[in-house]
């Protein structure tokens, strides 16, 4: 099925004008729940850090250069575009958009949770995916954790597959992904492509690279200066955020079945 060019401008602007009737309705603040959202700037962060990051990576020269591709991609081009995106629309209207594709994204965790034998986070995940898609006008707003303190649930194709005992592999560092792992982008790939639900809305390439351009656009909106705050701070940009995300990832996958291989 192809969504004409027409179509998708109106379901967005659709979208724009709900989101912001959604907030004066609600009166109050849109949770905007991005995957990967996290203030590495905060104290808290750095709390508790673990003893050691084993880090194995074999192709650094590689991803440095893609590192610094990325840097200059981004000031370049992804922070100007994404600072306009963020004029053009209030910072309301893009918390809806970052809510709406969380909330797509809700049955891609419901399974791996299951893979990974967590049935209490799966139906906390099925709960999140019903009253947000309900309650929340299709996934606009997050009245499960704003009004019924179910807190996100965070789950990977890549994480299942470190529960099942596969490796890492090596640190990858992606053109306009970033850090990932060789099991770990493998995974976001078949969760992105395979199950996430809004790209069977049509196949057509570029109905699906638009969809992709608005998730990421606005994600990176919500997160203007965040980057350079890091890389200030960093004496070596490229050993900060390769540290960074590891110790994120471990935070965000800290459940009661420990890894294997890790």
């Amino acid at each position: 099925m192809q969504i004409p060019a027409r179509a998708n401008g109106f379901l967005i602007l659709l979208t724009c004008l709900a989101g912001l009737i959604l907030v004066q309705v609600n009166g109050g603040p849109v949770h905007a729940a991005d995957d990967g959202d996290v203030d590495f700037l905060s104290d808290e962060f750095y709390d508790e850090e673990p003893e050691t990051i084993s880090v194995y990576d074999p192709l650094e020269p590689m991803n440095r250069a893609i590192f610094t591709f990325n840097d200059r991609a981004y000031f370049w081009v992804l922070k100007p575009v994404a600072t306009g995106y963020a004029y053009v629309l209030p910072w309301e209207v893009r918390g809806c958009v970052s809510n709406f594709f969380n909330n797509l994204q809700e049955p891609v965790r419901f399974v791996n949770c299951l893979l990974q034998a967590r049935f209490a986070d799966a139906g906390r995940v099925l709960a999140r995916f019903l009253i947000n898609s309900t309650g929340g006008v299709f996934g606009l707003a997050d009245p499960a954790t704003r009004d019924l303190d179910i807190p996100p649930v965070e789950a990977s194709l890549g994480e299942t597959l470190g529960r099942w005992g596969i490796g890492d592999g090596f640190y990858l560092v992606m053109p306009l992904f970033g850090s990932t792992t060789l099991r770990d982008f493998g995974g976001t790939v078949v969760d992105a492509l395979a199950m996430t639900p809004y790209y069977a809305w049509s196949d057509d390439f570029l109905v699906n690279a638009g969809i992709y351009t608005e998730k990421e656009l606005n994600k990176i909106s919500l997160h203007l200066g965040e980057y350079e705050d890091l890389k200030e701070l960093s004496f070596d940009p490229y050993i900060s955020l390769r540290n960074a995300y590891f110790q994120y990832r471990t935070r965000t996958r800290d459940q009661d079945v420990p890894f294997e291989n890790e």
